[in-house]
């Protein structure tokens, strides 16, 4: 996304926490872990374990040679153990990433992220519904005409209309905290997925790697990818529901019915009588988006036998567009909820 566009419907702080710095810093974090763990079960030694983390604590990458081993290889991790391996002493060059595979290091890695970028989503989640709060007190009781299928209805109040924004908002920050749960947890799996690797060590190191970084025990996922789905599921329905909010505000605010104003809206380069309602318009482009990504996203359940780089690469590439996407408008659900003044 270009600057000029990215400061109207992007979000600094999960692009940030996406970053490749980001990533990287991760699954060095991840690898330090799986030497930890694997110390503990005696599968590798403890002078071993601390020449990987002292070569993790000095790493300097050489990005290039980085971009240029992803463009090879497909995935990032087989450059970035070349470069580790080289700044490990002999004879613990083998202890570095011992038994595990690519995989288990960047989705591990990714739960990383993910604990972050959660944290932000349900800080903004609560600012929005204490806002709503805020503004349902301020209207009271106060009438409000209603409408279906675009037409006036019924009289109802103001107070009806901001829960029906609130109670989707309410559900989905449940539903993150569950999501925390049981999509946070480690992937260990070795090369084909079973553990095998680990001469029967597996169940105890990703045991120990959990505690160390804070994330849950599974068993390995590589090839079963609906706990990312049903991740994508959720960013599609809370931006969906800050969409609902958007759609309902712009024609609120409409001149014609003028049943709200709002403060600070849009200006025109031509019609300077204009306030726009620029927020509410991207937040409903916002979750069209988002429904689309989610589409998208859900074709990465076909995962082919252990592993698919298809399906893999796919999720890269929706994933974290879906992620930004949602900050985006949990950050202009909040601006936009300021900005209603009742009329």
């Amino acid at each position: 996304m270009n600057p000029l566009l990215s400061a109207l419907a992007g979000d600094a702080e999960i692009d940030a926490l996406l970053s490749d710095d980001a990533q990287l810093t991760a699954m060095l974090a991840v690898e330090a872990a799986l030497a930890e763990a694997s110390v503990d079960c005696g599968w590798i030694g403890e002078e071993a374990a601390l020449a990987v983390k002292s070569a993790i604590a000095t790493f300097v990458p050489d990005r290039a040679d980085l971009a240029a081993g992803m463009a090879q290889d497909g995935v990032v991790v087989p450059a970035l153990l070349r470069q580790l391996r080289a700044d490990v002493a002999e004879p613990h060059r083998a202890a570095l990433h011992k038994g595990a595979t690519s995989q288990d290091i960047i989705d591990t890695a990714l739960m990383l992220q993910l604990a972050r970028v959660f944290d932000l989503y349900e800080a903004r989640l609560t600012a929005l519904l204490d806002r709503l709060v805020a503004l349902a007190a301020d209207a009271g009781d106060r009438a409000l005409m209603a409408h279906t299928r675009m037409q006036a209805a019924l009289p109802t109040v103001w107070d009806a209309k901001i829960g029906s924004w609130s109670e989707p908002l309410q559900r989905h920050l449940r539903a993150l905290a569950a999501m925390r749960r049981t999509l946070l947890v480690v992937q260990l799996g070795g090369p084909v997925g079973d553990r095998g690797s680990f001469d029967g060590h597996g169940d105890a190191i990703a045991a120990g790697m959990a505690a160390r970084l804070d994330l849950g025990i599974a068993g390995p996922w590589q090839a079963t990818r609906d706990p990312i789905v049903s991740l994508g599921n959720l960013l599609a329905l809370i931006s969906g529901s800050l969409g609902k909010i958007g759609a309902d505000v712009a024609l609120l605010a409409q001149s014609e019915l003028g049943a709200l104003h709002l403060e600070g809206a849009g200006g025109s380069s031509a019609m300077a009588h204009k306030a726009n309602p620029v927020n509410a318009e991207v937040l409903v482009a916002l979750a069209r988006y988002n429904a689309g990504l989610s589409g998208t996203l859900g074709q990465a359940m076909v995962h082919e036998y252990e592993r698919s780089g298809a399906a893999w690469t796919l999720e890269w590439l929706a994933l974290p567009p879906m992620l930004i996407t949602t900050g985006a408008s949990l950050r202009l659900g909040i601006r936009l909820v300021e900005q209603i003044h009742l009329v």
